[in-house]
This record gives structure tokens, C-alpha cells and sequence, in this order.
């Protein structure tokens, strides 16, 4: 196992719940939404996306490859981190016209789409780079060393403060938002090779 198997494995499930907010950014009703159902994929997606699988990412496997030469200011990991600051933007889009729908604001339902929408797409595309380009650039750039180092940096980002069950609930969250909007997968989400023991405020 190397740490790109622990990546992709997570990409997998977020990709479950990408099909999950596109359907439900595509339900009808100009001022209607499912506010569970939003509420919930806000909640997948700061905590398990972006704290706990980016999190990964930037401070291990990116700092990785930096050190062994690919610059992070420019190129592949420069491109790579500027989606993740486009997509925490999104989120935040999507969690503030959450916070307007619960009040019954006019056009929030419409916001929360647009956002959801922008931000399927872009993660989409994200990870198809990754999977597809950087991922087998790492591997060929990482010694068996490196990757020894960065499975142990992983498993101590996931359970530094380990908090009990976070992991298990953001997978119960994922497999209610595959089951409600009907989105027929060939698996059930389970845990991927290591699992998220992040113990974050915002995620417990």
C-alpha cells in the first residue's frame, strides 16, 4: 500500500457524494430545497473533504513532493491548491445561502444550486488531475522511504485528537445522501484504507 491507494480510495467516496449534491442541485422549485438533505453534504464536504482528505494532501503529500523537488508555487501542485481554495470558496457559498434558505430568503435555493453545481464540476475535474497526472507523477517521484513516512504522517493527521465516530458518521452521512437521491453505485461506502479521526470543532 502507498499513499496514493489511501487518496484515491477516499476520491471514491467523495465522488459517490458529488453525484449526490449534483442531484441535488438538479431537483425542481425555484425557492424550494431540501435542507436536510443540503445540510448534510455541507457537513460531507468541509469535514471530510476538505479538513480531512485535503488536509492530507497539503500538509503531507503535496509537502511531499515539494521536497523532493516539484515546486508549489508554480506547475501541477500550484494548480492543484488553487482548486482547493476555489472549492472552499464554494463551500462557503453553498453554507451561507444554506443559512438564507433555512429563513425562507428569497433566491437562496437557486444560490445553493448554483454553488453546488460550480463546485461538482470543478471537484470533478480536480480529482480526474489527480488520479490521472499527479498521483502517478508522486509515485514515481517517492522512494519507498518517503512513502513508509507519509503513511505514518497520515495516520497521525487522522487520529491527532481522534475524535470517536466522526469517521463512521461522515460515512453513514454519505451512504443517507446516495440512498435518498438515488444515486446507484456498483459499492457501499465503507471505510477507505485509513480512516478520518479528525477532531475539528466544525466536524465533531
Amino acid at each position: 500500500m502507498i499513499a496514493t491507494d489511501v487518496l484515491r480510495s477516499e476520491h471514491e467516496i467523495i465522488l459517490d457524494v458529488l453525484s449526490a449534491l449534483e442531484a441535488l442541485c438538479r431537483q425542481k422549485g425555484d425557492e424550494s430545497l431540501d435542507l436536510r438533505s443540503a445540510g448534510e453534504a455541507v457537513d460531507f464536504l468541509r469535514c471530510f473533504v476538505d479538513r480531512c482528505h485535503h488536509g492530507k494532501e497539503e500538509q503531507h503529500f503535496y509537502a511531499a513532493l515539494a521536497a523532493r523537488g516539484l515546486p508549489r508555487d508554480v506547475g501541477p501542485l500550484a494548480v492543484m491548491e488553487s482548486e482547493h481554495e476555489q472549492g472552499r470558496a464554494l463551500l462557503t457559498r453553498m453554507t451561507d445561502a444554506l443559512a438564507d434558505a433555512a429563513q425562507s430568503q428569497a433566491g437562496s435555493a437557486a444560490r445553493f444550486r448554483s454553488a453546488g453545481a460550480a463546485y461538482v464540476g470543478l471537484m470533478r475535474d480536480h480529482i480526474g488531475k489527480e488520479n490521472g497526472v499527479l498521483f502517478p507523477m508522486g509515485d514515481g517521484m517517492l522512494s519507498e522511504p518517503d512513502q513508509a513516512e507519509l503513511l505514518a504522517g497520515f495516520e497521525g493527521f487522522e487520529h491527532d485528537d481522534m475524535g470517536a465516530g466522526t469517521h463512521e458518521r461522515l460515512l453513514d452521512i454519505a451512504n443517507g445522501l446516495c440512498t435518498r437521491l438515488g444515486i446507484v453505485r456498483d459499492r457501499s461506502l465503507t471505510a477507505p484504507v485509513h480512516t478520518c479521526g479528525c477532531k475539528d470543532s466544525t466536524c465533531g
